[in-house]
């Protein structure tokens, strides 16, 4: 992987990062710096450590919490945490995620759980909406909103106080499609432009014919021009 972000890294890239689980992370985080990558965010569905185990099923809380330590040692930083709320499994740690926040300076996402499940376990009953979170943090502690230029999915708050930073990402209740930027490289050379779609444009048929940059540049701006108006995820043709 260090590699990897290398050959990435020599292309000249404003801003890379990475998502991850932190399982491995605290082992290669200085090598990752070093090869170029600037920040990284690490999933973390719970603060307890039972609870964080059954909602990932394998993993331990303590090797995450150890992870994001040593990306910020490394430099990893700004270092967001990514919450999935789920109604009646860890919405009761809003609060508590909040709380981590201003106690260690970590932005915490709450992200709206949305049907990516292969599986077609989605069920709305288990839907948190980003409004309620913001809502029972702000009867705590006031948020208001950063106003921040940004191409990032994701509404950012700050503590009335100055004390941290929240984002909301609200993609089921308040969709962002109008002004989605985002484009999905897949391992095996396809290009989506969304998550909810099973329509592709191969970057890798392209290249192994010979294609140029302005053959790239345009197949990147049609998958760009046919992003769907809206996700569809209350409509009934929906495709999760």
């Amino acid at each position: 992987l260090p590699a990897l972000i290398a050959r990435l890294s020599d292309v000249g890239f404003d801003d890379l990062a990475m998502t991850t689980n932190g399982t491995e992370l605290a082992r290669v985080a200085a090598s990752l710096a070093s090869a170029g990558l600037r920040r990284v965010n690490v999933s973390c569905d719970s603060l307890q450590p039972e609870r964080f185990a059954a909602i990932r099923r394998r993993g331990n809380l303590a090797v995450v919490l150890n992870a994001m330590r040593a990306a910020e040692s490394a430099g990893l930083t700004p270092l967001k945490v990514n919450v999935v709320l789920l109604r009646g499994q860890n919405d009761d740690e809003i609060l508590d995620f909040a709380a981590f926040a201003r106690a260690t300076g970590r932005i915490v996402r709450f992200i709206e759980f949305m049907p990516l499940d292969a599986e077609g376990k989605w069920d709305r009953d288990q839907f948190v909406p980003g409004r309620e979170v913001f809502e029972r943090i702000s009867a705590v502690w006031p948020l208001e909103p950063l106003s921040v230029p940004t191409a990032a999915p994701a509404e950012r708050f700050r503590f009335a106080d100055g004390i941290g930073e929240i984002g909301l990402i609200s993609s089921v209740s308040e969709p962002f499609c109008g002004t989605c930027n985002r484009l999905r490289l897949t391992a095996d050379g396809a290009l989506r432009n969304c998550l909810f779609t099973n329509d592709e444009h191969t970057v890798r048929d392209l290249l192994r014919e010979g294609g140029s940059d302005a053959d790239l540049s345009l197949l990147f701006r049609q998958a760009v021009w046919a992003k769907f108006p809206g996700h569809g995820i209350n409509q009934p043709g929906f495709l999760s």
